[in-house]
Formats: structure tokens, sequence, C-alpha cells
């Protein structure tokens, strides 16, 4: 239970944790992607790291539909059912019987805007929605209503929240920020509401995985109790506090995922950790900007998590 309250303690403005939370991120093997292998997977690295909370990777893409060619097929995709999300599920009813009583246990859940991309690919899809936006919108509400089965399954198994992933507002991607507007932020926020209704502690992660941010604004009213984001914007970096103070809530990060958290040596990473200490948001979890690399040393994220908790301003 330390660990959930060193986390939940910091909606509580005027409260600090007794250290440090962290926690960092990777995508397994995929022979660790289905079933008891991926709980077992999951649980050994929470373990073996000693981070603060379980965050459920997600491996179960929406599948590709090279049917959908023109805008007007967007009214093709089809709605996913329970059944479609029923082996993300035997992973979420595992971590959540195994792990729920040593930290908050947060499922990954990918955008709409995601998983079109995932269904059409990503040029079709950004040309789509430059060319017939409300043919898009089709297709978008099809696909969150899909996701919101999911997350309310999720809900019911007992998540104690949500790392929320979105994209779409990056510097390049539309010319008309109402683009954005219409065919982004509101199936967002559909399920951004539902997570924050349902859930103690959700994160909203604002992913530059394939284009850095020139502005934030877009997303600094979506939900979430904490918010995990990149300092490195086209316009040149910002700090912890600039985030944390801009979004009215605890930071997440403080180390760029391909740096030294991901080929430091032991100092290094150390050194690293403890200069981001020294000035970050008094209410803060240590963490990467994005998911680390895969081949990242399990020792430099447990290094870098037990630097955290050692660590006294």
């Amino acid at each position: 239970m330390k660990k959930r309250d060193a986390v939940l303690s910091l909606l509580e403005p005027g409260r600090r944790p007794d250290y440090t939370p962290a926690a960092f991120f990777l995508h397994f093997d995929p022979a660790y992607h289905r079933g008891q292998a991926a709980v077992d997977k999951h649980l050994e690295f929470f373990r073996y790291t000693g981070m603060d909370l379980l965050k459920i990777q997600y491996e179960h893409k929406f599948p590709p539909l090279p049917e959908i060619r023109r805008p007007e097929d967007w009214g093709k995709i089809p709605c996913y059912g329970l059944e479609f999300y029923r082996e993300p599920l035997q992973i979420v009813k595992g971590l959540v019987q195994a792990a729920k009583r040593e930290a908050l246990v947060i499922q990954t859940l990918y955008s709409p805007f995601m998983c079109a991309g995932h269904t059409v690919g990503p040029q079709v899809l950004l040309d789509h929605i430059r060319q017939a936006p409300d043919q898009v919108k089709r297709g978008m509400q099809v696909i969150t209503d899909s996701l919101m089965l999911f997350v309310k399954e999720c809900v019911r198994l007992g998540v104690d929240g949500f790392y929320a992933s979105t994209q779409g507002g990056e510097s390049g991607r539309f010319g008309d920020p109402a683009l954005f507007d219409a065919c982004i932020r509101p199936y967002d926020l559909a399920l951004m509401e539902e997570i924050n209704r349902a859930c103690i502690f959700n994160i909203l992660h604002v992913c530059d995985y394939h284009l850095p941010y020139g502005d934030l604004t877009p997303f600094v009213d979506y939900p979430g109790h904490a918010v995990n984001v990149s300092l490195e914007l086209t316009g040149g970096k910002i700090s912890a506090q600039e985030v944390a103070s801009r979004f009215g809530r605890p930071y997440m990060g403080g180390l760029e995922r391909k740096g030294v958290i991901a080929a430091g040596s032991t100092r290094e990473v150390q050194e690293a950790v403890e200069d981001v200490l020294r000035t970050a948001p008094e209410r803060f979890i240590l963490g990467a900007d994005c998911t680390v690399p895969d081949e990242t040393s399990w020792d430099n994220l447990k290094i870098a998590i037990e630097t955290a908790h050692a660590f006294r301003h």
C-alpha cells in the first residue's frame, strides 16, 4: 500500500509523499504479449525495477482495413465488441488480481485517432481528414464506441486508471487547427471524461513519438490526474515546473526516453536523475517522456527509481 499512497498523495495539494515516486515503461518481446506470459513479464518488470505503479502495455491494435480507400468508406468501419478485446482483458484481470494491493494498476489506452491510424494507415487517415472530415467522423465515432466497451470492462475488472495516450496536435499534422477540433478532440474527450469519472488515477500522455509539438494549448484542458509530455517543443525546451503549472496537476517525466536512461552508465543515470529532481515541481513522478526503447537495461531503470526514492531536497 505504500506505493499506492505515495502516488495518490500527489493529488492532495499541500501533501507530499515520503519519497519521489517513479515509473518507466517499455514494450516486451512479442513472446510476452499474450496470456499468463504477459502477466508474469509485467510483474517481473514491475518488481525488479521497484517502480511505484504498474502500467499494462497494450499490444492488441486494431487490424488494418485496406478496403478503406475513399472518405466515404469510413462508414464500413466495424465496431469491435468485447470478444475482440478478450486477450488484453485477460491480462488486465490477471494483473489487477496480482498487483493491485501493491500499487496502482494503470491500463494503456490508445486514442481513437491512433486506433484509426492502425486501421487505415497514417497517411490515408490524414488525407481523408483533410479531404472529407465529416466522413471520417462517422468512423471515429464507431472506433470510440468500441474503445468505450474496453474502457468500461477494464473498470469493471478493477483497474485504478488509464495511461491515456493522444496524438494529432503535433506540429505539421494539419494546416487548419479546426480539423483537430472536429476529428480528434471530441473523441479523445468522450473517453477521457469517462475514465476520469470512473477512476482514481489517470495519466494524460501527449505522445510525440512520431512528431514534436509546437504548442500544448489544445491539451491543457484535457482530463487526467497527472500529465506526461515531452519537455522538447519545436520552439525550444520548457521546464517541468512550467508544464505542472500550465496543466495544473502533477507532472510525470523529466528524462528523455532515448537519452541517458537508455544508454548511460550507472553514475550517469544517477546524476541525470538528481539534476531533474533538483528543479522538479513539488508534485512530481520521475519518468521518461514516452515508452523507453525495448532494449533499455532494466538495471538503468532500477537505478533511476532507487535514486528518486533516496533523493532528498
